[in-house]
């Protein structure tokens, strides 16, 4: 477990309201849209996919706000369709998980939600999901990040 402040950054988000089972499905319906706003809006990409959720269950059917963003360089001016947002930086606890998604869970998220339950640290509400290496979801290798936001 690292404890850090994650980057200042402008994105485009797309936010729903969602069980984690259609987080495959959103995920890449959403990425299309805002791949393809990007590109009609000649934005430059500044970073890896992020997917950021408020109170996280630990379930698949409890529903909970989700979103996907795109990192970019703030532009001068813009009136894309999907909602240009600062994330505002914040101090996490993250992990790196190296392998397929399907062990996201179990060797990425069990450990670090352990690691922080043993810490002085208390949870914030925010996670988020880094893709530093996507290959796409059937692929025996990806590198995520997990982030847990700290509220101490």
């Amino acid at each position: 477990m690292e404890i850090k402040e994650t980057p200042d950054m402008w994105v485009l988000r797309i936010a729903r309201r969602l069980c984690l089972r259609d987080v495959k499905h959103a995920a890449a319906e959403c990425g299309g849209l805002i791949t393809r706003q990007i590109e009609r809006s000649g934005l430059a990409v500044a970073g890896p996919w992020v997917l950021v959720a408020r109170h996280l269950p630990r379930d698949r059917r409890t529903p909970c706000d989700w979103a996907i963003c795109r990192p970019v360089e703030k532009p001068a001016a813009y009136e894309g369709e999907i909602a240009l947002v600062h994330l505002e930086p914040i101090i996490v606890a993250a992990a790196v998980h190296h392998g397929p998604v399907r062990t996201l869970f179990s060797q990425g998220y069990a450990p670090l939600v352990a690691a922080i339950e043993r810490s002085r640290h208390d949870f914030s509400g925010e996670s988020r999901e880094v893709y530093h290496d996507w290959r796409g979801p059937g692929a025996p290798y990806q590198k995520i990040e997990i982030q847990f936001g700290l509220s101490r």
